[in-house]
């Protein structure tokens, strides 16, 4: 398998959500692409239409701090490439293993015991900090267990999906399965967003990469007679799923972003249901297991039997439950004092990310006092500065969104916005929608984006 970009940026995602519990910002794999080409950050930020300083003295410094932690060898912009290559060439991070390995009543769904509960001894070596959500978890494996299965999962930005996938993945390597995970933030929106030939082939042979498999799509592909989505088809029925005689778990992220691109997710996302279909009768296809992972509601329009958003076990990640945000602080060995949760979560909610930069921060700053810490964290002076910044920066470069998000911070109420809107900011993990009503996700982008949007009409 050969080293390169998008495996480089497969590898950084793996070890941050086995380390710190989340993945790279879309910002961050910005400045990873232009590090890994050479630009200068003035030229990254020129070109994503960002703040130098913002690029050169925040994002990327802090990028190089967490990677270091993460790989335990100091990166830099130098260097990165050599460190992540080195990593890549002596571990092994998509299927670590366990020291032991399911009973044969968890593996047919024979007993009520939760699977993940009987690997906690295990687990905590390669999870650090989880809180489980049961039952998603164990319905999630159990139901990718059986032959041809389809799961949805749905949630927020940084809600706490990837370390999910990433552990029902883990587990079912562990079983014996083939697994692939592949993000379309790897996907270039001007390259291979534009066709379905060029994303049916970048998606082929990224999976053969994810497998570990040698690249055949010239011996299976043939545009012109039988078409992109029968070449790609053959190309997983004839090679990629016969290649071994387990099953194969096959997981595509942010494929919300495929929405505003109908000339891919049409053809696509029917693709996808008719191999769910297949499996219903065609014994290779059964060894398919489907993951769908999106950050917002679907909506697009799709032909109700070319859909694969109506078939399937659907899964939604929610906040953090207040027993489960215990659990979170005390596996941050917070649990001496725990009086400072309740104005927190007054702050934050149950938000995974939110809270877990809290929970570190306070961990590693003992003599915190809880009063400066609150009024600090909604200003550039809080522990949250880089994730509020991002966020409106985004929003400055899309005025029309910015100016609902005013509407809805500055609304005691929750309020209704057109439909785009209210699933651009879902995807953003910046709202709560319900029904066609929507509020701020937390007090604490309420405050923020209070003071940064007045200038908004």
């Amino acid at each position: 398998m050969e080293f390169n970009l998008d495996e480089a940026v497969r590898i950084v995602n793996q070890a941050l959500s086995l380390k710190v519990n989340r993945s790279l910002t879309d910002v961050e794999v910005i400045v990873l692409k232009g590090a890994w080409q050479r630009q200068e950050y003035d030229e990254i930020a020129t070109k994503h239409q960002y703040a130098t300083s913002y690029i050169s003295q925040d994002v990327a410094p802090k990028l190089w701090k967490t990677l270091s932690e993460v790989f335990g060898e100091k990166m830099k912009k130098s260097n990165f490439k050599h460190v992540i290559e080195q990593y890549w060439r002596t571990k092994t991070v998509t299927e670590p293993s366990f020291e032991t390995s399911l009973s044969s009543e968890e593996i047919t769904g024979e007993s009520d015991y939760s699977i993940f509960t009987s690997h906690q001894q295990t687990e905590s070596l390669i999870f650090d900090r989880y809180v489980e959500r049961s039952p998603l978890e164990t319905t999630c494996y159990k139901t990718l267990l059986e032959p041809g299965s389809l799961v949805r999962i749905k949630a927020s930005s940084l809600m706490g999906k990837t370390f999910l996938i990433t552990k029902v993945l883990t587990l079912l390597a562990e079983q014996g399965y083939r697994t692939a995970n592949l993000s379309f933030k790897l996907a270039d929106s001007k390259t291979h967003l534009t066709d379905l030939d060029k994303f049916l082939r970048w998606l082929s042979i990224n999976i053969s990469k994810e497998l570990g498999l040698p690249n055949h799509l010239e011996e299976y592909w043939d545009e012109e007679d039988m078409g992109s989505k029968v070449s790609c088809t053959t190309y997983f029925e004839d090679y990629l799923l016969p290649s071994e005689d387990s099953p194969l778990a096959l997981c595509l992220d942010d494929v919300d972003l495929l929405f505003p691109h109908p000339e891919i997710y049409e053809d696509f996302f029917g693709l996808l249901r008719s191999w769910y279909e297949k499996a219903r009768s065609r014994q290779r296809w059964k060894k398919l297991r489907l993951v769908i992972v999106h950050s917002t509601d679907v909506y697009i329009r799709l032909n109700i039997n070319q859909s694969p958003f109506n078939v399937g076990l659907p899964i939604e990640l929610s906040e953090f439950t207040s027993l489960q945000v215990k659990e979170f602080a005390k596996q941050h060995k917070l649990e001496s004092d725990m009086n400072f949760l309740e104005p927190l979560m007054n702050l934050v909610g149950g938000h995974p990310y939110l809270l877990d930069l809290a929970f570190s921060h306070l961990k590693s700053h003992p003599d915190t006092k809880l009063e400066e810490f609150l009024a600090d964290a909604p200003t550039e002076a809080g522990i949250y500065a880089s994730h509020l910044r991002e966020n409106w920066l985004h929003l400055r470069s899309h005025p029309q969104l910015a100016t609902a998000f005013k509407n809805v911070v500055n609304s005691i109420e929750a309020v209704q916005l057109e439909p785009m809107e209210a699933y651009q900011l879902q995807s953003m993990g910046l709202i709560k929608l319900s029904g066609n009503q929507v509020q701020p996700r937390c007090n604490l982008y309420r405050q923020y984006f209070r003071e940064h949007l007045f200038l908004f009409p």
